[in-house]
């Protein structure tokens, strides 16, 4: 019988040193506890490293940001106190670059552009409202979108999240009419069987909290038969990134 829960392997492993460990999250793993009970993705990264580094009282990890459940990608841990407490300065100073790709059905109009929106979050019902101005309760969320290239009537979207809200990316591109594949919580006709939606947090770039370093890591496509399609246009747009210097 198939796993459905696998536990973390040196394979699953994108960037590790002394102070933090980066993971290529599979959709349908939840990063933190919640009332599932199913084991979360933190844990398993605790065991692999107290496994990896025979520490038999366990490991410290860190949570320093978050991915939806069905959303996959790179996500970053702390693996020091020293450097969990600079990352989280990092990401709430928007010291991080984040890039994602999105696959949807509606070509975006515009194809490029920024979006600006108060977000607010229902918790019992698990999803976010977007909304044009300020209301009570709500958060300020922005980010920077482009179309980046079309195959078989399916759309590919470059995102750059400038804040990092709840559902950011998947409300507000449903704002454009472009709801993400399988994202039937914000408009997609149906739901993905595999539970997952085809966005993909491709890559996090940020200078190393302790090392002082330039930091850029790249999380592979998901290898589902879907995803691989986009591939090729995917590589292009890192090839875009690098020729820029972004």
């Amino acid at each position: 019988m198939q796993n459905l829960n696998p536990d973390i392997t040196d394979f699953d492993v994108l960037y590790e040193d002394n102070h933090i460990i980066a993971i290529n999250k599979r959709a349908g793993d939840i990063v933190q506890v919640d009332d599932t009970g199913d084991e979360p993705l933190d844990e398993k990264v605790k065991k692999y490293i107290a496994k990896k580094y025979n520490k038999p009282n366990g490991a410290f990890l860190g949570v320093v940001h978050r991915l939806d459940r069905p959303v996959s990608g790179v996500i970053l841990f702390a693996k020091t106190s020293k450097a969990l407490e600079r990352l989280n300065l990092m990401f709430k100073t928007r010291e991080m670059r984040k890039t994602y790709y999105a696959v949807v059905r509606n070509r975006p109009e515009p194809p490029f552009g920024n979006l600006v929106h108060w977000l607010v979050k229902n918790p019992q019902k698990n999803v976010t409202k977007a909304h044009g101005h300020e209301v009570q309760g709500s958060q300020r969320s922005e980010l920077h979108y482009r179309l980046a290239g079309e195959l078989n009537g399916y759309y590919l979207i470059q995102v750059n999240p400038i804040t990092g809200r709840p559902h950011q990316i998947r409300v507000q591109l449903s704002t454009l009419n472009c709801p993400i594949v399988g994202d039937n919580k914000y408009g997609y006709p149906r739901g993905s069987l595999k539970k997952s939606i085809c966005l993909h947090a491709r890559r996090l770039q940020f200078i190393h909290p302790v090392k002082k370093e330039p930091v850029d890591i790249i999380a592979p496509l998901p290898k589902d038969g879907f995803w691989d399609k986009f591939a090729h246009l995917v590589h292009e747009k890192d090839e875009e990134i690098v020729l820029k210097g972004e």
